[in-house]
């Protein structure tokens, strides 16, 4: 398990990580509108989805910037999926504030099924660690980063390379 930090301490992730090759975990979360939304409603598409802990972030606003104003040239080719542990009106707040239209923003704070299930949820804070993770159209992980230090903005051109050659 990689070692992860948030302001420079050592933060407790529950479960295992995902690594690339595995199949993905199906999870339940809810979109802004708050009905459940499944890993499984996007079979048969390739899957970008975007991690962070907190949209009231400096970081986590740019992040959701650059991967919406990335989601606009993929069309319908390629679900990009933003999560947090944020309450649906919060996301729905943000993305209606911001112009973020190309993301479909979900929110694990009820169930916590994607953070537990892909290792991404930070025991003891009950947020969602930073990172990015691509799945295949068949529904195998194909690219993952657990980024080191929460403070930290993604590797965007890694994970945007990635997703080219998925699609």
């Amino acid at each position: 398990m990689k070692t992860i930090t948030f302001g420079g301490n050592p933060v407790t992730l529950v479960n295992e990580q995902v690594n690339e090759g595995d199949k993905a975990p199906d999870f339940n979360a809810i979109d802004n509108s708050l009905k459940p939304v499944k890993l499984s409603d996007f079979k048969g598409k390739v899957k970008l989805i975007s991690v962070f802990p907190s949209i009231d972030t400096s970081v986590c606003s740019v992040q959701n910037h650059k991967f919406n104003d990335a989601a606009s040239s993929y069309g319908d080719k390629v679900a990009f999926i933003a999560i947090s542990n944020d309450l649906p009106f919060a996301l729905k707040r943000f993305c209606g504030a911001e112009g973020i239209n190309n993301l479909v923003t979900l929110s694990d704070h009820r169930d916590v099924e994607f953070g537990t299930n892909y290792g991404f949820l930070i025991k003891e804070l009950r947020l969602l660690a930073r990172g990015v993770v691509i799945i295949d159209k068949d529904d195998v992980v194909r690219y993952v980063e657990y980024v080191p230090e929460i403070t930290q903005e993604p590797n965007y051109d890694a994970a945007l390379n990635a997703l080219k050659e998925l699609v």
